[in-house]
């Protein structure tokens, strides 16, 4: 199989990369609504190749505190997985999910999650692990198994850090595929990034059937 460079990839599949974007994070967005009994509305995925020093600014200011759900990728691809979220996103989502009436704004952007709230932000991860993953996988015939995940509540700058490490030694550039969800019956601003290492994106191309 022909060595190919992230320009390339992005170039000749952009379309391909955005479709697989889409169904993950649609898979794994109906998954934490139906959970929650939420009805909620999801952008148009948008894939961008962006320079490692980049990434801090994804969701705002890069002082701003996020919480942040990371896991790895491993098995057919390895790579890593992140869902971010505001403060006010996760203390709503917390809420539905423990059956709380959370409105106050002081308590919205609280940066402080008792035990119980940690482990259910911790749930959500593991359910949108789990589905965006299962709807690859039925894609691409290929075996994605998650990592157990890890919850932060950081800076932008500091959470984000971690990939821009990672894609740091292996070139100056990340693959990002970044899905804006948004609530009908509840606001939820935040994105999930796939970001499978380099020989990755060929398996996936290749399973898809595609010259690479």
């Amino acid at each position: 199989m022909a060595s190919m460079s992230l320009n390339e990839i992005t170039e000749k599949y952009l379309d391909v990369l955005t479709e697989i974007g889409n169904i993950g994070a649609g898979n794994a967005t109906s998954a934490v609504a139906n959970m929650l009994g939420l009805k909620v509305d999801m952008s148009v995925p948008h894939v961008e190749l962006l320079e490692v020093e980049r990434i801090g600014s994804l969701l705002g200011a890069e002082e701003d505190i996020i919480v942040g759900i990371m896991l790895g990728v491993e098995n057919d691809i390895d790579g890593s997985m992140m869902f971010l979220m505001d403060l006010p996103s996760a203390h709503r989502l917390v809420g539905r999910m423990m059956m709380m009436d959370v409105t106050d704004e002081e308590q919205l952007h609280s940066v402080e999650f008792n035990e119980m709230e940690m482990s259910a932000i911790q749930e959500i991860g593991n359910i949108i692990a789990g589905s965006y993953l299962n709807a690859l996988s039925s894609l691409t015939n290929l075996t994605l198994t998650p990592t157990v995940p890890y919850t932060a509540i950081d800076m932008a700058a500091s959470i984000l850090s971690v990939p821009a490490i990672q894609f740091g030694m292996v070139g100056d550039k990340a693959l990002l595929i970044r899905t804006e969800i948004g609530g009908i019956d509840m606001d939820i601003n935040g994105f999930y990034i796939l970001m499978p290492e380099n020989d990755s994106y060929e398996r996936i191309l290749a399973a898809l059937g595609l010259p690479v």
